[in-house]
């Protein structure tokens, strides 16, 4: 690419509560070219935007996305933990597509959590994927759970799939998982995995490298100079200045 793009990592989430409208429409009165979200299923099946594995955020420890019907989701404040701000109903994957698909990228990340059965997680791919629409069309979908791409792979074959790599992954283990899966799109690696070895691997095999998530000016510039594909930011002003300087 010819240069990193700037990826608000689930909207301007330190000026609104992450993952809702108002946090979106807040990063996208900066120039960003992208916006990373998080997916979940509700109890009945319905496609959310949820970072989180439970809802301590709400005052409700021990409880999770999906508890509850997605009617019931509607009726909690899902900005209860930001001070200040007005209350706001959870968002479905949906409307996020719908709204802003035309207004910048998408990463669409995935969630898989331990206690799911398989169906759940297969059903959430499916939604994903027919949300998402044709590739190429400014949509990438990530996972840290490499069944749940290959399930995606095997029903968009076209579609970018990146995976998600953990801090504790390793240049082999980049390696590893390319070599096992060369339908791959790219890699989305932590920021303190991000070097020039890491860098090499990917364009040595023509795959695409985000990284997630550069908040501190090291960090961002460290990205920016080794020339990653999308860079990953809870603050994407910075990014977009420090890019531009």
């Amino acid at each position: 690419m010819s240069k990193t793009l700037i990826y608000a990592h689930r909207g301007a989430n330190r000026e609104a509560a992450e993952n809702t409208r108002t946090a979106f429409e807040r990063a996208l009165l900066y120039p960003i070219d992208g916006i990373e979200t998080d997916v979940q299923l509700s109890r009945d099946g319905v496609a959310v935007l949820w970072h989180d594995r439970d809802l301590k955020k709400l005052g409700l420890p021990g409880k999770r996305i999906d508890d509850y019907d997605f009617r019931q989701l509607l009726e909690m404040d899902f900005a209860a933990h930001f001070p200040g701000v007005q209350p706001e109903c959870v968002m479905a994957l949906q409307s996020f597509v719908e709204a802003y698909r035309a207004r910048c990228g998408l990463l669409l990340e995935i969630k898989n959590r331990s206690w799911e059965d398989i169906a759940r997680q297969e059903m959430k791919v499916r939604q994903t994927l027919a949300l998402a629409g044709d590739a190429g069309a400014g949509v990438l979908v990530s996972s840290f759970n490499m069944n749940s791409l290959v399930y995606a792979h095997g029903i968009a074959p076209a579609f970018p799939l990146v995976l998600n790599l953990e801090p504790e992954h390793t240049v082999s283990d980049a390696g590893r998982a390319l070599d096992e899966h060369p339908f791959l799109h790219g890699l989305c690696v932590e920021i303190s995995t991000l070097d020039v070895d890491m860098v090499g691997l990917l364009r040595g095999r023509g795959k695409s490298i985000a990284v997630y998530t550069c908040d501190s000016d090291a960090e961002i510039e460290r990205a920016l100079l080794l020339g990653v594909d999308i860079l990953i930011s809870d603050v994407p002003q910075k990014a977009l200045r420090m890019r531009e300087e």
